[in-house]
């Protein structure tokens, strides 16, 4: 088959599931909305065969053509920790309107024309500055938010709108003052709370230390060459595309659009990104990626048949998140599941995830639980018999709940993960927060209550034993009840007349 349109967009993201996954379903989306169009998806080696796997999640039987004008290239091994600066060569091939030879497999693609647009990670500074010295504005750059948009603004937006603003320049005006090196005031500027109260519209209140609840070490690679660039990077793209939904945060929304409304940049909104093949070919698409697959499943179905609907607990920090400075509370808190008798799939597909033998040796004889290096999340969320998800609230861990139906009790590291838990928690009430689990700054006051965690595995034990009691209760039930009318408002979000429908539409339009 020959394919004669016309559109090309290319997308590429930093090495991160939770960026990488929403991508490529947004990717099969714009390719199934538009027959002129079709998207190049720019991955490293590590993502590749698994992105692959999602892509066809997203695809029927009467989506052939369209998947015909979808292709993931990879582009090599990623030579940092986020994946960024190898986007060069390949886009130096697609510019020049010829086929790309993609790194893993060695197979060269067919020629294209030459993009009209490009999707860059709001991470990937290097890839972001190539594109640029290479194209110039011959083609579009917009910015890939890969998560709440809140949290976005408050760390990287312009300080007018109550952004940080832009912190390379203000670490070399410490640096200048000071005499201090650049790495050192980088560092503790991006690192060390103030004890400042950020405020955002249609957001509770929170002390900066409440962003960084957990002891998360992101690499220095990070911190010094990506953190504080981003809001000067930003000033450089056309405009966002967002994986959030409207519904969620609309006041985030539209302190975005006034931000970059102000020099003519739209933000789209593309939330939820969800697979839109059946149920049934997603679920056994997603389940062939878990080396537990066949295995969690014989528990769903067992543990709706012996315990009825809503019974199990799923646990899941995300593909990089882990407790690592105290993992013996994550085994704490596990006791407390097993001592309540509560059924439960924990994921641990973090790199830093360490399981101690005597934890395997507990949960195999407990019997009613499993530990996956990485598990169908959507696959258990939608399982009749998951009541609960434990989950760091994360903007995809989030979204595949409420599309599930699925309350949360959260966990957050840092990233949007600790203003989504406020928002599920306080703002929608749809969910629980443990604090115990709190290390490091996350053990000071919390704005919002005044109280101060104390952060022993024993107050996590009796947390765990408190909140589990509510989440399989009444103060429960009554969490779930205002759930559906979340889900309906988020999935709606992709009706004919949605928001995210029309602004996906509005993007293909623009090219």
């Amino acid at each position: 088959m020959t394919i004669t349109t016309s559109k090309h967009v290319v997308a590429s993201c930093i090495l991160g599931w939770g960026h990488a996954r929403p991508m490529i379903t947004l990717a099969a989306r714009l390719v199934q909305l538009d027959p002129d169009v079709r998207v190049t998806v720019l991955v490293n080696t590590a993502h590749f065969d698994r992105l692959v796997k999602e892509s066809t999640r997203s695809f029927g039987e009467a989506d052939a053509q369209a998947a015909q004008r979808l292709r993931i290239v990879c582009v090599g091994q990623a030579n940092n920790t986020l994946g960024d600066g190898l986007i060069g060569p390949f886009w130096k091939t697609l510019l020049a309107g010829e086929g790309p030879v993609c790194a893993h497999t060695g197979i060269q693609h067919s020629a294209w024309p030459k993009p009209n647009a490009v999707v860059l990670d709001i991470f990937v500074i290097e890839d972001t500055k190539t594109v640029r010295s290479i194209s110039g504005s011959s083609v579009k750059v917009y910015s890939w938010w890969p998560g709440e948009t809140y949290t976005l603004l408050h760390l990287f937006g312009d300080k007018k709108i109550g952004g940080r603003g832009n912190i390379h320049q203000m670490i070399e005006e410490e640096v200048n003052r000071s005499g201090r090196s650049y790495n050192e005031v980088a560092m503790e500027m991006i690192n060390m709370p103030r004890g400042e109260v950020v405020e955002l519209p249609g957001h509770p209140p929170m002390y900066d230390w409440e962003h960084s609840p957990q002891d998360f070490h992101v690499p220095d690679d990070v911190t010094l060459s990506v953190f504080p660039f981003v809001n000067a990077s930003q000033a450089t793209v056309d405009g966002v595309i967002s994986i959030s939904f409207e519904s969620w945060e609309p006041e985030a929304f539209k302190l975005a659009r006034q931000w970059l409304g102000e020099t003519g940049r739209p933000v789209y909104i593309a939330g939820p990104l969800l697979p839109t093949a059946s149920k049934a070919t997603a679920a056994a698409n997603e389940k062939s990626q878990s080396t537990e697959g066949a295995a969690i499943q014989q528990l769903l179905d067992d543990t709706l048949a012996r315990s009825g609907p809503q019974s199990l607990l799923y646990i899941s920090f995300g593909s990089m998140f882990w407790p690592v400075g105290s993992p013996e509370k994550v085994w704490a808190f596990l006791d407390v599941v097993m001592e309540k008798d509560i059924p439960f799939i924990m994921s641990h597909a973090s790199p830093m995830a360490v399981v101690p033998d005597e934890v395997k040796t507990k949960v195999q004889a407990y019997g009613k639980g499993i530990l996956s290096p990485w598990a169908p999340q959507q696959t258990i969320l939608d399982h009749p018999a998951t009541g609960w998800y434990v989950g760091h609230g994360g903007q995809n861990g989030l979204t595949e709940a409420i599309a599930a139906g699925v309350p949360m009790i959260m966990w957050p590291f840092n990233a949007d993960q600790p203003s989504n838990t406020v928002l599920a928690t306080d703002v929608h009430k749809i969910g629980y927060e443990l604090l115990e689990v709190r290390t490091g700054h996350g053990l000071k006051k919390i704005y919002r209550t005044g109280y101060t965690p104390v952060g022993t595995v024993e107050a996590v034990r009796a947390e765990a034993r408190r909140v589990l009691t509510q989440a399989f209760g009444e103060d429960g039930k009554e969490k779930r009840a205002r759930l559906p009318a979340i889900r309906e408002a988020l999935l709606g979000e992709w009706k004919e007349d949605g928001r995210s429908r029309r602004d996906v539409l509005a993007f293909l339009e623009s090219l």
